[in-house]
């Protein structure tokens, strides 16, 4: 048995709770795309998943893996996105409350998003007040279970999915060997989707792919332990900025993925304006990264094929305009 916290059938296990619920999101292509890249590339648009985002996946697993009488004391979890989302509409669907702490000065589209998938919102200021201990203190007082965004197990088992599909659509496109670039944070879509690869597309390879000035992740996969980033502001990819990869999901990375791949701001842009004129679909910065890896560093792949997670389409409108504007070609 695997002694790892997370193993291949605890993503089997999730992927059956999942089944119904999630979306079991498509594998695009454009010939357009495929000559940018140099190679055959697949998008695996997870902007389509409920919520906007692949963190639906982790939510609704992490959700629906707790005991009935823990559960119906509702969940808490921190975030100023797609995981509040994710776990706000989870929640909700389970007939459970939710909690989500966000800090005050979140987009305000977020928070209202969050509140309008059911979760009652508690806003913090990041400056003066410290989200954990008041986390804790509601944890505490409500009976609620703290669902983290990539560090707990079922979040990552949850995740995995989407690994079990990218290896079952490969297979149906007869791509048996590809790097799978995956937008990465703290890792949790990262590791949960090498797990995958590893059981059901060995010839497959995951590969995290990181903001320029953020890439944490490939750093440690170089040096062998968790390496933290310098800041955690400056950089429109807001939704996958980590301080370091987490402690449970780097072992996994580390054994299982190949070296990370680091964009600049304008390719994220550019690859975001060619995600709606070639593909139709609506990508975030943070979302958009694994594409402009397999768009613009073509020499930093190796093989015929290429395949790219566009992990969630969250993006604030004058973002988005400013994309289309600066690479409308």
């Amino acid at each position: 048995m695997d002694e790892t916290p997370v193993n291949i059938e605890m993503i089997r296990a999730a992927a059956t709770r999942l089944s119904g619920h999630a979306r079991r999101t498509p594998l695009l292509s454009s010939p357009f795309l495929d000559q940018i890249a140099g190679r055959r590339l697949f998008i695996k648009p997870e902007c389509l998943q409920h919520t906007g985002s692949f963190k639906f996946r982790g939510g609704w697993s992490a959700v629906s893996a707790l005991d009935p009488e823990i559960r119906a004391r509702g969940v808490i979890a921190f975030s100023s996105g797609n995981h509040a989302q994710g776990v706000a509409h989870a929640a909700t669907l389970h007939g459970v409350p939710s909690v989500i702490i966000m800090p005050a000065d979140a987009p305000r589209l977020k928070i209202d998003n969050t509140r309008a998938l059911g979760a009652e919102v508690v806003l913090y200021d990041r400056a003066g007040e410290d989200r954990d201990a008041l986390g804790a203190r509601l944890a505490q007082e409500r009976g609620l279970t703290l669902i983290k965004p990539f560090d707990e197990p079922q979040v990552i088992a949850g995740q995995g999915t989407c690994g079990l599909e990218i290896a079952a659509q490969a297979a149906e496109a007869d791509v048996e060997r590809a790097d799978v670039l995956v937008c990465c944070g703290g890792g949790g879509l990262t590791s949960g989707i090498a797990l995958a690869l590893e059981a059901e597309a060995p010839g497959l390879r995951a590969r995290p792919c990181e903001p320029q000035g953020f890439d944490d992740a490939a750093r440690s996969l170089v040096s062998g332990q968790r390496e933290t980033n310098a800041t955690m502001a400056g950089s429109i990819c807001d939704a996958i900025l980590t301080p370091s990869p987490g402690e449970l999901t780097f072992p996994i990375m580390h054994r299982l993925c190949g070296p990370g791949l680091a964009v600049s701001e304008d390719e994220v842009l550019h690859a975001m304006a060619l995600a709606f004129l070639r593909l139709k679909i609506v990508v975030e910065p943070g979302g958009a990264v694994a594409l402009a890896a397999a768009l613009f560093h073509p020499d930093e792949i190796e093989g015929d094929d290429v395949i790219a997670v566009a992990t969630g389409g969250n993006v604030d409108p004058d973002v988005f305009a400013r994309a289309l504007a600066q690479f409308n070609a």
